[in-house]
This record gives C-alpha cells, structure tokens and sequence, in this order.
C-alpha cells in the first residue's frame, strides 16, 4: 500500500464518502419529492393524487433498473483499469448525468434521463468500499464497506432533507442541480487526494463474470433483492405517510428523512464494526431487528411521533445489515471482488424497484400509504430465510473441506 501522510488519507476517504454522499441524495431525494414531479410532469394530479403518484414512482424503479444494469457492465469493463481512474469516470458520470436530470422538459426523458445517471452506482459503490478497505489497511473490509455507505446514510440527515426542502421551495430541478454540484466537488477531490493505485493489464473482463457461476453468490443476490425491498416498500412513499397519514405539513418531510437518516447512520457504523467479528451474526441479527422494526410500523406510523420513532428505527435496522451483507457478498466472489461489491447495489436497487412496485400496487388498491409496510414485512422475512439457506449452504461447505482434509467436523463448530 502507497505510504500516505493522515492529512492525505483523511482526505481520500472523506472523498469517497462525498461520493457516497451524492448518490444518497440523488437516489433518495426523488422519493420526497415524487408528489411534485408528479404535480409538474403528469396530467390527471388534481384529481387523482393517489393515482398519479403512484405512476411517478416508476422513476424510482427506472433509477434501481439502471443501477442494475450498470454493476455488472462497470465491473466487467473495468476489471483491468485502475481502480482509482474507474473512479474519476464513474464520478464524471454522474456529474453529466445529474445536470441533465434538472433540464428534462418532460416525464419521458426525466425517465431516460435519471436511467443513465443509475449505471454508475453500483460500481462507484464497489470500487469505493475496495479502495477505502486499501487505504485503511488488512483487516478492514467491514468498515471500508460502512466508510463507503457512511455518505449515503449521512445523505439522509443533511442532503436529502436539504435537496427535498429546496426542491419543496424553488423547484424540484433545483436538487438536481445540487447533486450535480456535490458530484463535480467529489470529482476534485477524488483527482487530487485519491492515490494512484494500478490496475491489473492481465486480468481477463470475463473474470469478473466467473462469480456468476457461484450460485452462492446468486443466493446473496437473492438476499439483497428480496430482503431490502421491505425497506424500500416503505421509504418510497414516505412523503405521502407524512402528509396524507399522519397530517403533518409538507414540511416535515425533510425531518422525518433526516430521522430514518440518522437511524442509517448509526446502523452503517455498526453494522461495520460489528461485520469485521462476525457476519453472519451480524446479518441475523440485522434481519430480526428490521423484521421487528417493520412490525412497530405499522402499528404507529399513523401518528407523529409514532411515525418518527418508526422510521429512525427502520433506518437503523435496515443499515445494520448493510456492511455485512456486502462483505459477505464480496467474500463468496473470491478474486472477482469488484463484482461482487459492485453487484450487492444492484441487489439493493432490485430491491428498491421491487418495494416501490409493490408498495405502488397496494396504494393504487386503495388501501392506504401504510400498507407498503406490510409488503415489505413479507420481502424481509423471505430476505431472512434466503439468508439462513446461504449461512447454511456456507457452513455445509466448510464441513466437506475439513472432511477432506481429515479434520473432524466438531472442530468447525467449537470454532463458530
């Protein structure tokens, strides 16, 4: 690892962090801003707000798809680049992508538009948890993945409340432009302080792919798909539980982003430490205290203070899982761990387009801006069995090898 004095190395994380910071209010503040988009962009709002809104959810999906899409291509393109230039591309992307986002005239090529700005989030994600794992030394894939995430949840306390109350005030295009200011401020900084790691000319693209014939890593995938979309279920009608459910003013939807935030914050932190002990713990943990989470929810989101306690409550289960379930993910991929950090976001984004459709659904139903919650209690306790199926899938696996090599089996469980 290059020799870097603190002040440098402070700075190159807290540049990765930015970045994680931008796409936490790009990705998020969509979602306490959709009655607007949706007010301005799409006929028929006056007289089916419900409706309406739940058809201006679809830009939530189209970003998750795009994030989908982006992980595998970035990390299967930039298997051979420096880690450090993929970096300056994906942020540059993202720059682009966001500025173009506040000029859209219509809902159409909002949508194409904030498809586009998705491609580099996984991968940006991916390769920040690897190159903040360098910087911070042997032994530190847990809280190089929570440093990485730290920007998104810390996202939720400043710069989504941010982004929504300007957007609320001046437009919503505005917290568009203001992303894409963070993203060009991340970008410097990224040039100037981020060492220059070398890539890797002999490694096949094709490599990085290897991990898809793992169905281990298939049954994470699973995992982040199906047991985060219970999260998203929720968050992505927040605004309109705020307003609708509990009759508080359109400006309250800032604070309560900014208290599911800083439950995510606390959670990520954690989650980080406590994954560097023990995943699989850790995640199982994580899942029962989401799963409960969720079930409070329901019960108290229907008044104010129910409702904030309700969400720093989701936002801190929810991240709690989050480190452990990408390193477990970029553990199960061996040497392909570029996918593998980068394909944890696709899951996750699999799971937000999942929860969003779900929750749209249930509202269209008609029965009511809660009832996501349910929908997404269901996701987290099918996310919890996929969990236990790869814990114990991992430790059947463990138990053959030690077979193999002549080591009795007890051996495997005194350890655990």
């Amino acid at each position: 690892m290059q020799q870097l004095t603190p002040f440098r190395r402070n700075m190159a994380l807290f540049a990765l962090t930015l970045g994680g910071f931008g796409i936490g209010v790009t990705e998020f503040a969509a979602m306490g801003l959709l009655p607007d988009i949706a007010r301005e962009l799409l006929p028929g709002f006056d007289e089916s707000p419900d409706r309406v809104i739940a058809q201006a959810g679809v830009l939530i999906t189209v970003y998750a798809l795009g994030v989908v899409v982006g992980a595998p291509l970035f990390a299967v393109f930039g298997a051979r680049m420096s880690q450090t230039r993929l970096a300056y591309w994906l942020l540059a992307l993202f720059v682009v992508g966001s500025a173009a986002s506040a000029l859209m005239p219509g809902f159409g090529s909002l949508a194409v538009v904030r498809f586009i700005a998705a491609l580099p989030h996984g991968a940006y994600f991916g390769v920040a948890a690897l190159l903040a794992a360098r910087i911070m030394g042997p032994g530190s894939q847990g809280r190089g993945v929570a440093l990485s995430l730290s920007g998104l949840t810390v996202a939720n306390i400043f710069g989504v409340p941010l982004a929504t109350g300007l957007g609320q005030a001046l437009g919503w295009r505005t917290a568009y432009v203001l992303v894409a200011l963070i993203f060009a401020i991340t970008l410097v900084l990224v040039i100037v302080f981020l060492p220059r790691y070398p890539g890797n000319p002999a490694r096949s693209p094709l490599a990085e792919l290897s991990a898809l014939r793992n169905p281990r890593v298939w049954i994470m995938i699973a995992v982040g798909a199906v047991g985060f979309g219970g999260f998203f279920a929720v968050y992505s009608y927040i605004a309109e539980v705020t307003t609708r459910e509990t009759g508080l003013p359109a400006t309250a939807v800032p604070w309560v982003l900014a208290t599911l935030g800083l439950g995510m914050t606390i959670g990520n932190l954690a989650g980080g430490w406590a994954s560097d002990r023990n995943l699989n713990r850790t995640a199982c943990i994580g899942f029962g205290s989401f799963i409960a989470a969720l079930l409070l929810y329901t019960q108290i989101a229907g008044h104010p203070a129910g409702l904030f306690i309700g969400c720093f409550l989701l936002g801190a289960t929810s991240s709690l899982l989050m480190p452990a379930v990408q390193a477990r993910l970029i553990r199960i991929s061996h040497e392909a761990a570029l996918f593998g950090a980068a394909i944890n976001h696709a899951s996750f984004n699999i799971g937000n387009s999942l929860g969003a459709w779900l929750g749209g659904l249930v509202i269209a139903g008609g029965l009511g801006y809660r009832a996501p919650a349910w929908a997404g209690l269901v996701l987290a306790v099918l996310g919890t069995a996929l969990l236990l199926v790869s814990i114990a899938v991992e430790r059947r696996d463990k138990r053959r090898n030690l077979d193999t090599v002549g080591i009795p089996v007890r051996s495997l469980a005194d350890e655990e």
